[in-house]
C-alpha cells in the first residue's frame, strides 16, 4: 500500500487546562479528500492550524511525507509551502491588487520568476472565472470572489496538500456555491485535501472519507454514504439530526 502523504499520531492540543485534541491519530493518502465535521468548538479549525504548525502542540507528531512538521523544524518554512491553507477570512492584503496578492509568496518566498508565476496566476484566475479581476483590489470583490482568489493564491505555491477551514462560513448563501464548485473541481483533478465544513451536502458530495470530531477525538470515520445514511455511533446520529427538520402537524 502507498505511503501516506500526511500522518498525525497521538496529537494533543491544550489551551491552559482545556484539552481540545486528545491523542488524535489519522493518515491522509495522495489524492484523498477528507472532510472533518463536528459541532462548533470541537477543535476542527485548531486541528488544521496544528497541521500547518500555526499552533503549538503539547503531544504527538505531525509528519508530511515522513518529515516532522513542528515549530522547531529547521525546514518549517519549506514544509509550510507544501501545505496550502485557505482560511475563512480570506486574508488578502487590501492595498494590493488581486494579482499582486497571488504573486507575493511565490516570488518572494519561493524566488520563482515573476513572469512564470504571473502566467500561472492568470491561468488559474481564468479557471475560477476571475480573469477580469486581476487588477482590482479586494474591496472591489464579493466575498465569494475573495475566497476564490485565496484558493488561487494557495494553488500558486504548488502545495502537496490543501487545508480548507470553513471557507464558506462568512459567505452569503448565493456565494457559497461558486466557491464549493471550485473545490469540487480540485477534487476531480486529484488534489489531496483536508476540508473542515458545516455544509453537509457538500461534504457528502466531495469526501472520500468523513471524520466526525467530538470530545477531542474522532468518534466515527468512514465513507460518506455510510456516515450520512447509517452512522455507527449514537453521537454521530445525534449530530446529523441537527441538520434534519420535519414539519409537524
Amino acid at each position: 500500500m502507498a505511503e501516506p502523504i500526511l500522518t498525525v499520531e497521538n496529537l494533543v492540543k491544550r489551551y491552559d487546562d482545556t484539552t481540545v485534541l486528545d491523542g488524535l491519530s489519522f493518515q491522509v493518502y495522495q489524492g484523498e479528500v477528507i472532510v472533518i465535521v463536528g459541532p462548533s468548538g470541537c477543535g476542527k479549525s485548531t486541528l488544521l492550524r496544528c497541521i500547518n504548525a500555526l499552533e503549538p502542540i503539547q503531544g504527538g507528531e505531525i509528519r508530511l511525507r515522513g518529515e516532522l512538521v513542528s515549530a522547531e523544524s529547521k525546514n518549517l518554512s519549506a514544509l509550510r509551502q507544501k501545505i496550502g491553507m485557505v482560511f475563512q477570512s480570506y486574508d488578502l492584503f487590501p492595498h494590493m491588487t488581486v494579482l499582486d496578492n497571488i504573486l507575493l509568496a511565490p516570488t518572494k518566498v519561493q524566488k520563482r520568476p515573476k513572469a512564470e508565476v504571473t502566467a500561472e496566476a492568470q491561468a488559474l484566475l481564468a479557471r475560477v472565472g476571475l480573469s477580469e479581476k486581476a487588477d482590482q483590489y479586494p474591496r472591489q470583490l464579493s466575498g465569494g470572489q475573495k475566497q476564490r482568489v485565496a484558493i488561487v493564491r494557495a494553488l500558486c505555491m504548488h502545495p502537496e496538500i490543501l487545508l480548507f477551514d470553513e471557507v464558506t462560513a462568512a459567505l452569503d448563501p448565493e456565494m457559497v456555491r461558486e466557491v464549493l464548485e471550485v473545490i469540487l473541481n480540485l477534487a476531480e483533478q486529484g488534489r489531496t485535501m483536508l476540508i473542515v465544513t458545516h455544509e453537509m451536502q457538500f461534504a457528502r458530495a466531495i469526501a472520500d472519507r468523513v471524520m466526525f470530531l467530538d470530545g477531542g477525538n474522532f468518534v466515527e470515520s468512514g465513507p460518506p454514504d455510510t456516515f450520512f445514511t447509517a452512522p455507527q455511533t449514537l453521537r454521530a446520529k445525534q449530530f446529523l439530526q441537527t441538520f434534519t427538520f420535519e414539519r409537524k402537524g
